[in-house]
């Protein structure tokens, strides 16, 4: 049986995965698993076949346990134009094909807040117009469904909001204690970090976020400053690191390199 994504040793080194059909995936897995991650992390929509058993042949050629997501975008980053629904059901297929866990958005169930809050300003972190954030009660009861019914079959949920905005330690903090109460296994969250001084504050909030949280965390900045965040934070208590084995066209570019990145982390641990 493949090890609990949640259980992994921190931080767990994720294998990004983003291949347009089964033996590419195979093959990119394998090439993760030589450059040391622990764990992969497969793109489902960038596959151009995600039935049952293509899932079952990329789940079975890993040694690694996978979690599965579907950001809606193609190989090339083109919107894959499917409904929350068809999402939904990806999940669930890559779940029962023998996915490790999925990776849930916030925004799971009402696309509008992918791009935009909608909803009354009532927290500390629903200011400055974040992405991926949902407070409207209905929806929040329909993720944790899907929550239940992903654990009711055995496998983990990652619950990631990508805010896109910069946020201070308190605010990255309510924010992971009020995904928290939805009961997933992990918690993803990326800010932005336009600045040093935006940079230094989200290492502050790692170092919150491993007192203050019970639940697994994994939290970066991205933007023109969080660079920095991507292998000091996984240093700091954050739970993953999302790499890239090597880099070509479907690449997140701004991911770290997965030999780098071990390298990196495993020698700042030492002074720990």
């Amino acid at each position: 049986m493949n090890p609990i994504l949640s259980k992994l040793p921190s931080p767990a080194f994720a294998g990004v995965v983003r291949e347009k059909n089964v033996p590419g995936a195979v093959a990119e897995i394998k090439n993760c698993l030589y450059a040391g991650a622990t764990m992969i992390d497969l793109h489902m929509s960038c596959l151009e076949n995600t039935d049952v058993d293509s899932l079952k042949a990329i789940f079975s050629s890993s040694r690694l346990p996978v979690l599965a997501l579907n950001y809606n975008l193609t190989y090339d980053w083109k919107d894959a134009g499917l409904s929350e629904e068809e999402r939904e059901e990806s999940f669930l297929r890559a779940v029962s094909a023998g996915a490790a866990g999925i990776d849930m958005q916030g925004y799971t169930f009402h696309l509008p807040s992918k791009q935009n809050f909608c909803g009354e300003d009532n927290y500390s972190f629903t200011r400055g117009n974040p992405k991926e954030i949902v407070t409207d009660e209905a929806i929040i009861s329909k993720q944790c469904e899907l929550i239940e019914r992903v654990h009711s079959m055995g496998a983990e949920v990652l619950l990631s909001c990508h805010p896109d905005i910069p946020m201070n330690r308190t605010q990255v903090v309510e924010l992971a204690l009020f995904l928290e109460k939805r009961k997933p296994d992990i918690i993803k969250i990326v800010t932005i970090a336009s600045n040093e001084d935006e940079m230094i504050e989200s290492l502050h909030a790692m170092i919150a976020l491993k007192r203050e949280v019970k639940t697994p965390v994994s939290y970066h900045a991205s933007g023109p400053a969080g660079g920095l965040s991507r292998v000091i934070n996984p240093v700091l208590g954050g739970h993953m690191v999302f790499c890239v084995e090597h880099y070509k066209e479907s690449s997140t570019m701004v991911q770290v390199d997965l030999r780098t990145a071990k390298t990196v982390v495993e020698n700042l641990k030492k002074f720990i």
